[in-house]
């Protein structure tokens, strides 16, 4: 079957670069685009005509919440509720258990991966909360995931996430970490025995990558035989690395290194791995110029910088810029990591803050951060059938509606979008060639059934907190309401 979707402007790619198309066409067939451009020739099956709109390449998010965010408890945490809110050593010594039901584990996937199609994400590196784990995410959860992808229509990288140690705090308030390096190492088996029964699977969408949490729960061994398994295998790794001050500071206790500089000397960093946050780095201000240059051990591998900026932006940090790192020659892709999953909200906030740094709209644009979550994001995972609409791509696009009121007078439709625009404005999302969201529901969902199942596995979720706490606040004092409330 043979579909055109039409629009009154299309993001092409002309090859090198994304193009705007004034009242352009995509033409697919079997999941694969045929031709972009003003008129085509041929004949085809179906039209979607979606009228003043902008079709573009669908959003790949390289660290995609999987789960139901806990950042709603964490964003306002009082400071000296901040050790209650994170695993206890306590806890941990007291017998750490599974919070969660398998079935419950199962459903967070299908609502995480609903909300992420509902913001315009075709493809997804996803990211859930050890917080409330036993040790890691399952194999079971993760085979549920694929099946929810599947079943949704959403392009997925994924396995099991794994790692050596858990993070805890310490009856003093410090964090530490508690180490079981041979848990770490049979999750990196698990993980690479999934990858080579589900990679290709669904029609291609589902592909395997290894994620080994973050750098301060891993052992060295780990780190090496993850990257080994990774040119095994042939996939991405994405791994949480330089995303704050604490990790900073352990990483160079240990030894003697910033986290990227330790990455580098273990051989770890390449062209296939990414580093979610990436921030605080060696000659940047949230580093130390002591430890030499991590954008130039970046740039050298071909390592890509997996930024975040609306969760790093709530903590009041930025990456230190966007623009900055672009002219270091490092790749850049994006990540929501968090709820709402809106990437026109991280492109904005991606820009504000690259231009607070700068001074300068230049290489701090819209435009140029869009090219992060589509052309960046690509290029990590070596697909250069993603992330941009020309002949030979993967048929997934989004249609974002510019008809309504609240989007004004229509200048420049890529900066009119991002700069008004939201993920509700989003009216279509097609990926691998099929229809998965109309008008913001999504075929073949129960949209109720799901928001009343994810309100019940965050109310159980954040009971959860209580058993975590070794210092045991009150509830109240942890979950501190905006205003009272009676």
């Amino acid at each position: 079957m043979i579909t055109k979707v039409k629009g009154k402007y299309v993001v092409g790619f002309d090859g090198t670069d994304h193009e705007i198309i004034v009242d352009g066409e995509v033409v697919y067939q079997d999941g694969t685009i045929l031709y972009v451009g003003k008129k085509y020739e041929g004949d085809v099956d179906e039209t979607i005509d979606v009228g003043n709109s902008v079709v573009c390449p669908g959003f790949i998010d390289l660290n995609a919440l999987g789960d139901i965010d806990h950042d709603i408890i964490h964003l306002e945490a009082y400071p000296e509720a901040q050790k209650s809110i994170r695993p206890s050593e306590e806890y941990y010594n007291k017998g750490m258990h599974e919070l969660m039901t398998p079935e419950e584990e199962a459903f967070k996937s299908l609502y995480a991966y609903a909300q992420l199609i509902l913001s315009g994400v075709t493809t997804a590196m996803p990211i859930t909360s050890m917080y409330y784990k036993e040790w890691a995410e399952t194999y079971e959860e993760a085979v549920a995931a694929v099946h929810n992808a599947g079943r949704l229509g959403l392009r997925l990288y994924t396995c099991p996430s794994y790692q050596s140690g858990f993070g805890v705090y310490t009856a003093d308030g410090k964090y530490d970490v508690r180490y079981e390096n041979e848990k770490g190492a049979k999750g990196l088996e698990r993980a690479i025995e999934f990858i080579k029964v589900f990679d290709g699977a669904y029609d291609g969408l589902i592909r395997g990558c290894l994620e080994p949490e973050r750098i301060e729960t891993q052992s060295e061994e780990n780190l090496i035989n993850t990257k080994a398994a990774s040119e095994m295998l042939g996939c991405p790794i994405k791994l949480h690395a330089a995303q704050g001050r604490v990790e900073y500071d352990m990483i160079r206790a240990r030894t003697g290194k910033s986290s990227i500089r330790y990455l580098y000397d273990l051989g770890f960093l390449g062209r296939n791995v990414g580093i979610p946050h990436c921030y605080v780095a060696a000659g940047t201000r949230w580093g130390d110029d002591a430890d030499g240059d991590d954008l130039a051990l970046l740039s050298e591998t071909g390592t890509t910088a997996i930024y975040c900026p609306v969760i790093i932006g709530r903590s009041g940090r930025y990456l230190d810029s966007f623009a900055k790192y672009r002219r270091r020659n490092i790749n850049i892709a994006i990540g929501t990591d968090t709820f709402p999953p809106d990437f026109f909200q991280n492109i904005r906030t991606a820009s504000m803050y690259s231009r607070m740094v700068e001074g300068s709209a230049v290489g701090s644009t819209y435009a140029d951060i869009y090219r992060a979550v589509t052309l960046g994001g690509a290029q990590l995972l070596g697909r250069d059938d993603l992330g941009r609409l020309c002949k030979g791509a993967k048929a997934d696009m989004i249609v974002v509606d510019l008809d309504a009121f609240h989007m004004g007078a229509i200048d420049d439709p890529v900066r009119t979008m991002f700069m008004v625009g939201s993920r509700t404005d989003i009216k279509m999302s097609i990926i691998n060639g099929r229809v998965v969201m109309k008008d913001q529901k999504l075929i073949g969902i129960d949209m109720e059934e799901l928001k009343e199942k994810g309100q019940r596995y965050y109310d159980k979720m954040k009971l959860g907190y209580l058993e975590r706490d070794g210092f045991h606040m009150p509830k109240e004092e942890i979950f501190r309401t905006s205003y009272k409330m009676r």
